[in-house]
């Protein structure tokens, strides 16, 4: 058997080395926090050297702000495109924009479930809340910005009644956040907590905006 060169991955995962080592940091951040991690221990979980490490990721610091950066990319992909189809639904009445709603919160409490990950390296970065406080600005306003215009232009259209969009925006976005929280916590596939969840959220919004009265 051939051995592996140093500096290289693992084989048996033949995603670009800068991908491995950034999902073994984002692991290792989120569990630990950013005092806890090393270079050395990324290098261990992605088995790598440090200087490949330090190659392709720069300093510990520039190596955070990457994992946040990945995450908020993936994230911005999947809210952009729920965001376009519920923009679209705007025009064509109050049910379809609330249901549009729906399903752009439900793509939301899809992501974060399937990536547990992105919740706990927030929070981790929201226990020093002084700390990294840049990362919000890049890499967490630009997404409740999305919403939140969303939101004004549907109350602008008239198909709903939002006179804060930013407090509605982020209690959501905290909900979702206990949600996976909690996910966490349980044994099993949690698959009844998922819906119960869905069905909170679903009442929430219909409760929030309600259908106009004649």
């Amino acid at each position: 058997m051939p051995r592996r060169r140093p500096g290289r991955p693992r084989r048996d995962d033949q995603r670009p080395t800068r991908d491995l080592v950034l999902a073994a940091a984002t692991t290792l951040f989120a569990e630990r926090g950013f005092d806890a991690v090393g270079l050395r221990d990324v290098a261990a979980a992605t088995g790598v050297d440090v200087a490949t490490v330090a190659h392709h990721t720069g300093t510990k610091a520039q190596l955070y702000d990457a994992c946040f950066a990945r995450v908020f990319a993936a994230e911005r992909e999947v809210l952009e495109a729920a965001g376009e189809r519920a923009r679209a639904a705007l025009a064509t009445g109050p049910a379809d924009a609330l249901r549009a709603l729906h399903d752009l919160v439900d793509v939301f409490v899809d992501f974060l479930e399937d990536r547990p990950e992105t919740t706990a390296l927030w929070l981790r970065r929201w226990l020093e809340p002084h700390r990294h406080a840049d990362l919000d600005q890049r890499y967490a306003a630009p997404l409740y910005t999305l919403v939140e215009e969303l939101l004004a232009a549907a109350a602008a259209g008239g198909a709903l009644v939002e006179p804060a969009p930013h407090v509605t925006v982020r209690s959501l976005v905290w909900a979702v956040h206990g949600h996976v929280v909690a996910l966490a916590a349980q044994q099993g596939s949690g698959a009844r907590e998922r819906r119960e969840f869905r069905a909170f959220v679903h009442r929430f919004l219909d409760g929030l905006y309600p259908p106009a009265t004649p």
